[in-house]
């Protein structure tokens, strides 16, 4: 029978399917992953085909009013993909399918940038340009540049070779001596950037033994288990993914590489783009600090297939390749792969998932595994590959621990630059080597406190002190935005007592300048980096030596190959290290970890400075001595006396609101309701206010619910949900696997 219907779920959230009918003229121009505008109560609203059919017990069935773009916007794969996801993140489809399409692409309202070409026209006499040269001289002398070409050229480049107007142009056209053609122009985000082209690195034993078995598994992937890259810092992990993309290519296939957005730096796109230099499209990037016209230009040139290789933030992994070979997933471990808004999915996870569904390879990478991908390798669930050594022979930096209690007590008071690192700069600035000085904090000062009457300025909105930026003179909260005037004096008892207290990658800087004067120094954190270019000029100045020290957040920590930086100096590893997160001290070995790396990566050893007020930590003491198989094992036990993942999967619901007895109220209700539906094998933790009590005004209580089987849970946690009203004014939340519990 003729399919004359089409299922679609549209752009809003109404939680069920509908079913349209396929106007005459879109007969077979419509199929699964289209987009089309249809009628939705009074307006029009964009959908998503999800399915044709040949008949429908639906009622009051209205036509497709137009179809959106020229192909299938997501492919059977990624549909598959996001109905596991709905069931898996405890969330609506419309809401995943939010984040398989950019918003550019759902919205369609940019297009093409469109460029006037000038075309020379053959039937042009010979002697036109003599006999326009008495009437009009400036068309001849037009002409005769447009003699000299020997392709087209935009309009733009010849007026501004020339020094000629629009009014020129347009009149030689009119004569018939030139065509204006209007084309698209892709707007390229690297096309100012030259890219020379590289060929592949030899390998050592080590590399060499991964990148067969890699290979191995390129070759039957349909029996392939996702592999665990495990190399400790500087070992060559990038060089292996770009000789295994080579291999995917070589096979027919394409390529996705992930990559946290913090790291995804010009030198990570350089590396790409100068390997895979044969084919100007052949790389696509996609990122938070593209244009929306760039995106659009982008998305286009992979779903056109004329990109095989995408590199990405975390939405990357819903890049409309086909014939997928390779994932890629660097720094696995990396929170920034979790997003925090719903669909709260993990892209490393949706990654392993897409590669199931695409029979394609999946490659984890990292000096650091989260405890779920090791403890999954440890099991053989994930295939296992190690790099024990770095390249070159180049050692491991040497990690000294400085205990800040002791510095304190000599200083007699808080330093930010301890007497040990201090020394050790000196010695590198006298060398000309480079020095990183890390801080996961920004800002100025943490806090503006008044030594009369003990009152801090608090955000009004969250449970957070508010930070000084100096640059911007202003009082700001790093979780909703709220900017505040400095105060002249105590706003709560009027007297002039305030202080500043505690200190960022701000104070670090100007710190840093006042000892070493003669020095270069340059911060790089989010306050800094706010053009769109200034990351990539930084880099590219540390580069080229013009730095003598960089100072930053951990925008810095990871992916970075600087090959004369031979110091790193960690300003307080204790910042994440206490905090009421099971995971604390798993992110703190792994942020030093990392940080460690980037010294010592050339010829010359490096060396670290962990400044710390708990020398003793585990975290701590694990991360000096590049232990990671040691923290694991103490972790994991930990872990499993605790029942936490990777032991059980963990939903977190988070229920909210203005009013905090409405708010506790139905957190209590919530939880009463769902002890009746959940069976015993799952741990539900009773209702308690969050850590970080109040967030952008909303008082937040947490329900914390731990189980093996993680679909079963998350159905009937939505099914609990679904029948409970809660007040208008309040709000719940579910997140699956969370990756903090503030």
């Amino acid at each position: 029978m003729k399919p004359n219907f089409a299922r679609v779920i549209i752009d809003r959230a109404i939680h069920r399917e509908l079913d349209y009918a396929i106007p005459h003229e879109f007969a077979g121009r419509i199929d699964v992953g289209w987009r089309v505008r249809v009628p939705f109560r009074e307006k029009a609203a964009l959908a998503t085909v999800i399915a044709i059919l040949a008949e429908t017990d639906a009622s009051g069935i209205r036509p497709i009013e137009a179809v959106v773009g020229d192909g299938a916007a997501l492919s059977p794969k990624l549909l598959e993909l996001a109905r596991w996801m709905s069931a898996y993140y405890c969330c609506s489809i419309e809401t995943v399918m939010r984040s398989l399409l950019p918003q550019v692409i759902r919205r369609a309202e940019v297009s093409w940038k469109k460029q006037l070409f000038v075309h020379r026209m053959r039937e042009v006499p010979p002697d036109a340009a003599e006999k326009l040269r008495k009437r009009a001289p400036r068309q001849a002398e037009l002409l005769d540049a447009v003699s000299q070409l020997t392709a087209p050229i935009a309009a733009a480049d010849l007026l501004r070779q020339t020094s000629l107007d629009n009014q020129t142009l347009r009149a030689l056209a009119r004569r018939g001596y030139v065509e204006l053609r209007a084309a698209a122009m892709p707007r390229d985000p690297h096309a100012d950037e030259q890219f020379v082209a590289t060929t592949n690195l030899c390998l050592n034993a080590e590399q060499s033994a991964a990148l067969t078995a890699i290979e191995q598994s390129l070759g039957n992937p349909s029996n392939a288990r996702p592999i665990l890259l495990h190399g400790v810092t500087g070992s060559g992990k990038t060089e292996i993914y770009l000789q295994a993309i080579r291999s995917a290519l070589a096979r027919g296939g394409t390529a996705i590489v992930l990559v946290p957005e913090i790291s995804l730096t010009p030198q990570t796109v350089e590396r790409f783009k100068s390997r895979f230099a044969e084919g100007a499209d052949m790389v696509a990037v996609l990122h938070s600090r593209l244009s929306e016209g760039e995106r659009h230009d982008e998305w286009h040139k992979i779903q056109a297939g004329r990109a095989r290789i995408v590199i990405g933030a975390r939405s990357a992994i819903f890049a409309p390749l086909e014939n997928l070979g390779l994932i890629v997933v660097d720094e696995e471990h990396e929170t920034s792969y979790k997003q925090e808004e719903a669909p709260r999915y993990q892209a490393r996870d949706v990654a392993v998932v897409r590669g199931k569904l695409e029979n394609c390879v999946v490659l984890l990478g990292t000096a650091t595994p989260s405890l779920e991908s090791y403890y999954n390798a440890t099991r053989g669930k994930y295939q296992l590959l190690k790099l024990t050594l770095r390249v070159d022979d180049n050692q491991m930096p040497l990690i000294r621990i400085v205990d800040l209690r002791e510095e304190k007590r000599k200083a007699k008071s808080l330093t930010i630059i301890g007497e040990k690192l201090h020394s050790a700069i000196i010695a590198r600035l006298e060398k000309r080597e480079q020095t990183i000085l890390f801080l996961n904090r920004r800002g100025f000062s943490t806090s503006l406190l008044c030594s009369a009457c003990g009152e801090a300025r608090d955000c009004p909105n969250c449970s957070v002190a508010l930070t000084f930026h100096r640059t911007a003179s202003r009082l700001s909260c790093h979780l909703c935005g709220h900017t505040a005037a400095v105060p002249k004096k105590c706003p709560a008892c009027g007297e002039d007592a305030l202080i500043y207290s505690g200190f960022g990658t701000e104070k670090v800087e100007a710190h840093v300048q006042q000892l070493f004067p003669k020095s270069v120094v340059r911060r790089m954190d989010a306050d800094s980096m706010t053009r769109k270019d200034a990351y990539r000029e930084t880099l590219r100045a540390f580069r080229a030596g013009k730095i003598d020290l960089l100072v930053g957040t951990q925008m810095i920590a990871k992916g970075l190959h600087f090959p004369n930086v031979t110091l790193v100096g960690i300003i307080n590893a204790d910042l994440a290290l206490h905090l009421p997160d099971f995971r604390a001290g798993e992110r703190t070995f792994q942020l030093l970890t990392q940080v460690a790396g980037r010294a010592g990566r050339g010829e010359t050893p490096g060396e670290v400075f962990v400044q710390t007020f708990t020398p003793f930590s585990p975290s701590i003491q694990f991360a000096r001595h590049h232990d990671f198989v040691g923290y694991f094992d103490q972790e994991l036990e930990f872990r499993e006396r605790c029942e936490f993942p990777p032991f059980t999967h963990a939903v977190l619901i988070t229920v909210r609101s203005a009013h905090e007895a409405r708010a506790s109220f139905s957190a209590e209700t919530l939880a009463r309701r769902l002890k009746e539906a959940l069976p015993d094998e799952f741990i539900l933790s009773p209702p308690s206010p969050a850590p970080l009590e109040k967030l952008q005004g909303q008082l937040r209580f947490h329900i914390l619910i731990r189980g093996e089987a993680i679909v079963r849970l998350s159905r009937l946690v939505r099914e609990t949900l679904d029948k409970l009203p809660f007040p208008e004014d309040v709000l719940a939340s579910v997140d699956v696997d969370p990756y903090q519990l503030l």
